[in-house]
């Protein structure tokens, strides 16, 4: 919900600009609504948007403290308003009671009020309802009207007015925004007549508001001796008034009060949402129907992306409390409640339940499931093991038993500290190869089943043939009884055997799918991370680095050192280095720790090997080295050989290449024979690519030549970009010159199309020392571009990536970058020189 708030103003002040947003009173917020504002407003730095927000510092709520320290950080202007002055309060007394009034009586008023501006107000306004002259023989009254706006003395005035006026003000006090006459009659116990006289009554003494908008006095004063209408809303003149009130209500008259409010809105039909917050008031009597209203309060707030609010209601329902047989089911859903955003919390709660003595052996599965998965969440991967593999030895059912066996798979393959994972995959491809993906269980170790053969480096076809059969019809994201990592991993290996748009398809259904629940916690989190992961091996890292971003982002907001937070940041570290942008990814590093803590989860991109690439693009290749050989005997025994999935060896043999040559080539042609089995072809080019660039002679050409051949035939673009300069380069050096321009023309195409600046810039500067600058502009009319390569000039003029243009032309990205080289040949220019160009003949 707060994520849509984001959105909402976000938008309005991009559309309305500049937008001022005056917020008063924040110290009578709601506690949602203080952390909606406290975590949006910095963000009005970036926009076009100003928030003034007024507030009492000493009335602030004790959970404030965020609020506090974000109005204290830089950028802020903080004022102390100062009370009105004498002169100021003198003009206001004149102009609503008389330019002649007198300068004592104009003092007076100043003194007894302090300058308060409301109290002022209310001074002035009840001296003219009854006629008082500002002459100083008036002055005793003067004081006895301002005690009846203060405090106790407005309290007091209160009481005068009668019993049915007291009762009523509690009434409406305790209802709030949903106080009307029917409803505010109920919880104070009146009459409708009786509570009709009690509002014209309180709207004379201007303690409620009046049916009409203050201005006219008269018609004002006539107006509030209207009955009020059944629907019409009553209110305090001021909120200072009702919460005067509110608190001078005995402590158990105002809990019984707020019971009977919980009462009155539930027969009125207005929902278990209203009636909770009243519910949330009173004391615990052990009462099941408020357990009951509590639990379909917080299935609602679910429904409705609140989690927060329903963690509230169902910790409230714990303390009800409810009866024994509901325990374990009310802590259920209370660990569920905060399993998006509080992972933490969610293992105290499932803990608990699962020590009832009332917990059923159905409900017992769901919440061992449930504490596995948080247990994963709050990286505690041997944790969430041990507890399924406790739990499996005792089922006796066989589905649930096979159940608890495909989280165990899952939960075991994301254990950093496994024990024997090749005990595992033998276990996991016998059990699979008896399934036929009748049912879910089935269908989950089928696709760990593909999961485990893509990380182990055997053939494409056996992973995408599992990969099919646990896909099925569709996996669902939110499916509360199964999770969402299973479509992800196999969605996941589609990507890696470099099928990247079947992969997408697959996120973007499971993203929407996060977004219609809204489930905007892990879930989703990882959702954008790993569908820039996706973009970034497709080589469309603009893209990549915004989806990125936005996941990490999102995790922030679960919590510290959690593996959504590791897999945003490893991802992003990688994408900052293929864009060159390196003193990023070095700042993004150190601060969030990254390669300082090694996660108990397995973390892909691997963030041991994300480490070390960044210490080799710093230049510190002994650290690089050590790094990628503690890798190697952490993974190799496992069985994780998969250079796609984890190319260390690729980088091992980048650090080695300068002290170790000949260790390097072996390490390097190792990882090729290693790819040549997986069988995708983005593998076997970038490991032909590494292997290439520690070889010479010949067979560095000839390994550079079958690089660019394998890397053609996937979907790999910015490693194919980074192959053909290395060609273009080398074959420059072996006295090419002219088969090193198709090379280098070409790489820098792909650089510029993939958001790669420091790779375009190393293409630029080969064709520098060719001899072959690029090709110089040339104004010709572009009236000789096609329709369709107009448009696709168009998109790259305004910034968008090789994917989103051909998504807008409905065509491959192949046939865009066809369209692209006409647009070149016939323009006379290159990709660097393009945009500059079109900018100025299409009119941009």
């Amino acid at each position: 919900m707060r994520d849509g708030l984001d959105w909402l103003v976000t938008r309005f002040a991009v559309r309305h600009n500049p937008v001022v947003a005056v917020i008063d009173d924040i110290h009578w917020a709601d506690p949602p609504s203080l952390a909606w504002l406290t975590g949006f407003a910095p963000r009005a730095a970036e926009l076009p948007m100003l928030f003034v927000l007024g507030y009492r510092p000493e009335d602030l709520p004790r959970d404030a403290g965020g609020f506090r320290r974000a109005v204290e950080r830089d950028g802020t202007r903080p004022y102390e308003l100062a009370p009105l002055s004498a002169g100021a309060v003198a003009r206001m007394v004149r102009e609503r009671l008389g330019d002649d009034a007198d300068t004592a009586f104009c003092h007076e008023c100043w003194a007894v009020t302090g300058g308060s501006p409301f109290e002022v107000t209310e001074l002035v306004a009840r001296s003219f309802d009854q006629g008082l002259k500002p002459q100083p023989d008036n002055l005793t009254q003067l004081r006895e009207l301002a005690s009846a706006v203060k405090g106790e003395g407005f309290i007091e005035a209160l009481r005068r007015l009668g019993t049915s006026c007291v009762r009523l003000g509690w009434a409406v006090a305790v209802l709030g925004a949903e106080a009307t006459l029917p409803l505010a009659a109920s919880v104070a116990g009146l009459g409708r007549e009786e509570a009709a006289h009690a509002t014209a009554r309180l709207r004379e003494a201007r303690i409620f508001r009046a049916a009409a908008a203050p201005g006219h006095e008269p018609a004002a004063r006539a107006l509030s001796r209207v009955p009020p209408r059944d629907g019409e809303p009553l209110e305090y003149g001021h909120p200072l008034l009702a919460t005067a009130v509110y608190r001078a209500i005995p402590d158990n008259l105002r809990t019984a009060l707020h019971g009977q409010a919980a009462a009155s809105v539930t027969a009125a039909g207005l929902g278990p949402t209203v009636s909770a917050r009243h519910l949330l008031e009173i004391h615990p009597d052990g009462d099941a129907s408020v357990v009951e209203e509590l639990r379909q309060a917080a299935r609602e707030y679910l429904a409705s992306g609140a989690p927060e609010a329903a963690h509230r209601c169902l910790g409230r329902a714990l303390r009800e409390p409810p009866s024994l047989e509901d325990r374990p089911r009310v802590l259920y859903e209370l660990g569920t409640s905060a399993l998006l955003n509080a992972p933490a919390a969610t293992v105290n709660h499932l803990r608990a339940a699962l020590e009832e003595p009332a917990l059923t052996p159905g409900l017992r599965v769901q919440v061992v499931y449930r504490l596995a998965q948080a247990l994963g969440h709050t990286d505690r991967m041997g944790e969430a093991a041990r507890t399924l593999e406790a739990e499996a030895r005792n089922a006796t059912d066989t589905r649930t038993r096979l159940r608890l066996q495909a989280e165990l798979f899952l939960r075991n393959a994301f254990r950093a500290d496994e024990e024997d994972s090749p005990a595992r995959s033998r276990k996991l491809a016998r059990l699979a190869g008896h399934l036929t993906g009748r049912g879910m269980a089935e269908r989950w170790i089928l696709g760990l089943r593909a999961w485990d053969a893509m990380v182990r480096g055997e053939p494409t076809s056996v992973a995408l043939h599992h990969a099919e059969e646990a896909l099925g019809s569709g996996l669902s994201w939110t499916d509360e009884e199964w999770g969402f990592e299973l479509p992800v991993m196999v969605a996941l290996t589609f990507m890696y055997c470099d099928q990247p748009g079947r992969a997408e398809e697959l996120f973007k259904a499971g993203i929407d799918e996060c977004e219609r629940k809204g489930w905007r916690g892990g879930h989703l989190s990882f959702g954008f991370t790993l569908l820039g992961y996706i973009r970034y091996r497709r080589g469309r890292l603009t893209d990549a680095e915004d989806l990125v971003r936005a996941g990490l982002g999102i995790a922030d907001k679960v919590g510290n050192r959690v593996p959504a937070q590791w897999f945003a940041v490893g991802i992003l570290i990688e994408v900052l280095i293929a864009r060159g942008q390196l003193y990023e990814a070095q700042r993004v590093a150190e601060h969030y720790g990254f390669g300082q803590v090694t996660p108990d989860a397995v973390i892909y991109p691997d963030s041991q090997t994300v480490h070390a690439e960044l210490l080799l693009a710093s230049g510190l290749r002994e650290e690089a080295e050590a790094q990628l050989t503690a890798v190697g005997r952490r993974l190799d025994p496992r069985g994780m050989r998969n250079p796609a999935w984890c190319p260390w060896q690729l980088r091992l043999a980048d650090a080695l290449s300068t002290t170790e040559p000949e260790r390097a080539a072996r390490t390097a042609w190792e990882a090729v024979e290693r790819a040549r089995r997986f069988g995708a072809p983005s593998a076997i080019g970038q490991a032909l690519h590494v292997s290439a660039l520690v070889s010479t002679g010949a067979t560095r050409l000839e390994r550079l030549r079958e690089a660019v051949s394998h890397l053609e035939r996937s979907p790999a673009a910015y490693e194919l970009a980074s192959a053909l300069v290395s060609l273009g380069a080398q074959l420059r050096r072996s006295g090419l010159p002219q088969d090193a321009a198709d090379g280098l023309y070409r790489g820098l195409e792909g650089a510029t199309l993939c958001g790669a600046p420091a790779l375009a810039a190393r293409a630029r500067d080969e064709l520098s020392a060719a001899g072959l600058r690029p090709l110089q502009l040339r104004e010709d009319d572009t009236d000789t571009l096609t329709t369709q390569e107009r448009a696709a000039a168009q998109g790259l003029v305004r910034g968008l990536p090789l994917g989103r243009i051909a998504e807008e032309l409905s065509l491959t990205e192949g046939a865009v970058r066809l369209l692209l080289s006409g647009v070149y040949r016939k323009l006379g220019t290159d990709p660097a020189g393009l945009p500059g160009l079109l900018a100025r003949r299409l009119g941009r």
